[in-house]
């Protein structure tokens, strides 16, 4: 730290020379012997290195030219209290390209923090790492393990970040991932298509936690077995289809808006379930095109409560639907808290909402009522499957529950044995209400769940349980925001805004009115007489 006099003195004349004499110590070595020899990837590899060290240089020169940063005018913090004594601060940031120093003037008085104009026109974090390294740790953080996502960082750029560090700043990078979506449902996006159906539709999957980091109940359930599993066995080995660990429930959501897509319900089935296979004398006929997602956005929160999540999607679902004319369908697994939850939201949210049963859930069911009368994988199995589901999905789910119980009883079955029987009956009489697909297809409503499942394999499993680790609560939310960014596609509009709330973050609301003052531009010297010999600095 030195102090200086009010007009800095004048950056380096050549603040690009290093980088000048790495470009030609470069085209110099492609020209060597030992270059001419090499083989093309050998080639690609020495100029990355090369090029690598090139850019590091470059980049250096234009801090360089930029130093010390000295401000146009007064500098008075957001106190109002005038920064007066002016004194030159050095820093290092790790970026792609290397470290870097940065040389910038440090507007100080007793008793009040420093502020460096020149940090804010860079936009430079408060950690040694730039905003790019972390952008690029974020990138790789949210699909694979941290360990590989270093590995590659460190072998394609010329950033070193320890493994601590990497989690902390994937934890950085997605500090703004609620603000981003609020103020972008503040805007007028652009409206789905007049007749398109405004989905929404939610699951839970669990994600493998420290135990502090478990919701209370879990917390006490998990330590409940833990005394009792050591109480049993000194060995403390686990009794078949016990975990290990306990979970904490992620709520995952979609909204997306889609085109009706109409048809019969022996054509779903036949997508679903092909009962006749194509014959010479029979041809195919070419299926439909089915229409697929748009704006799609899908999400997933351990911190959240279940009711915030649907709250939040009811929001989502209306930048959609401003106007709120479009048809809204939901989607639902069955599970009754998500039911109640969805209702009471819709309810809340004052919109008309039609709650549909994922079929696929419902077809399980009845995959194993089937087993019951037949034997699993026989044609008459899943002749009997075939023919239920058929009629479930023509709005018979009543009927079909009643002639099942019917066909046990006369078979006189044992209740252990028709035990599927019954608990597919009870499961179509209880979401009978849910089960109208006769309606939902002729209206052109999805009745799958497809796009949720898919969420939940890729948000969360694909990723969560990569390692087989055990995560923290903040760097598990935090990895599930980066990975919903890149699946809605949101990222690159994300991360625009996320480096916007770190300058007013970390400069703008540090001074007065929440305006960093500018930099006025370095002094230039004028070019060196011929007669008097030539000098720069040497850093």
């Amino acid at each position: 730290m030195r102090v200086v006099p009010h007009r800095a003195a004048p950056p380096d004349s050549a603040p690009y020379a290093a980088a000048e004499a790495a470009f030609a110590e470069t085209t110099s070595y492609l020209s060597s012997r030992e270059a001419l020899q090499m083989s093309e990837s050998d080639l690609e590899r020495e100029l990355h290195r090369r090029g690598q060290a090139l850019l590091r240089k470059l980049l250096q020169g234009h801090l360089d030219q930029r130093s010390p940063g000295e401000a146009a005018g007064p500098v008075a913090g957001a106190d109002g209290v005038e920064r007066s004594q002016r004194r030159v601060h050095e820093r290092r940031v790790e970026t792609t390209f290397g470290t870097v120093e940065v040389e910038r003037i440090g507007y100080a008085r007793a008793g009040h923090e420093s502020l460096h104009p020149l940090d804010a026109s860079l936009n430079l974090p408060p950690e040694r790492y730039s905003l790019e390294v972390r952008r690029r740790v974020a990138e790789a953080a949210s699909s694979r393990s941290f360990d590989e996502a270093l590995f590659e960082l460190s072998r394609h750029t010329g950033a070193q970040v320890p493994k601590r560090q990497a989690e902390q700043l994937a934890v950085r990078a997605a500090e703004d991932f609620d603000a981003f979506y609020e103020a972008r449902r503040a805007t007028a996006g652009e409206p789905a298509p007049e007749e398109s159906v405004v989905v929404l539709t939610f699951d839970g999957k669990g994600v493998v936690l420290h135990r502090e980091d478990l919701r209370e109940a879990t917390r006490k359930a998990a330590e409940r077995r833990l005394r009792q599993r050591e109480q049993l066995s000194p060995f403390k080995r686990l009794q078949p289809g016990e975990k290990k660990h306990a979970k904490r429930m992620a709520t995952v959501a979609a909204v997306y808006a889609v085109a009706p897509f109409v048809r019969s319900g022996e054509e779903f089935l036949q997508s679903l379930m092909p009962r006749q296979p194509v014959t010479k004398t029979k041809k195919a006929e070419t299926p439909a095109v089915r229409p697929r997602p748009v704006a799609k956005r899908v999400w997933a929160s351990l911190e959240r409560e279940p009711a915030e999540v649907i709250a939040e999607a009811m929001l989502e679902a209306e930048r959609h639907d401003p106007e709120r004319v479009k048809r809204w369908v939901v989607l639902v697994d069955g599970a009754e808290t998500q039911l109640d939850l969805v209702e009471a939201g819709a309810a809340a949210y004052g919109v008309d909402v039609t709650v549909i049963l994922d079929i696929i859930h419902v077809v399980e069911y009845v995959w194993k009522a089937a087993h019951v009368f037949h034997r699993e994988q026989s044609p008459d199995a899943a002749h009997w499957a075939w023919t239920r589901v058929q009629s479930i999905l023509d709005g018979k789910a009543r009927r079909v529950a009643a002639a099942m119980r019917r066909a046990a009883t006369v078979a006189g079955l044992s209740r252990d044995t028709r035990k599927p029987v019954d608990t597919c009956a009870d499961y179509l009489l209880k979401y009978a209400p849910y089960l109208h697909y006769d309606r939902y297809l002729a209206a052109g409503y999805p009745i799958a769940t497809g796009v949720i499942e898919g969420a939940c394999r890729h948000l969360v499993r694909d990723r969560m349980e990569l390692t087989g680790a055990r995560w923290r609560l903040v760097g598990a939310e935090a990895v599930l925001k980066l990975r919903a960014l890149r699946a809605s596609g949101d990222f690159d509009a994300y991360w625009d805004f996320h480096e916007v709330c770190e300058h007013e973050r970390n400069h703008a609301q540090r001074y007065a009115d929440g305006i960093a003052p500018p930099v006025a531009p370095p002094v230039t010297e004028p070019p060196p007489s011929p007669s008097s010999p030539r000098l720069r600095r040497v850093k």
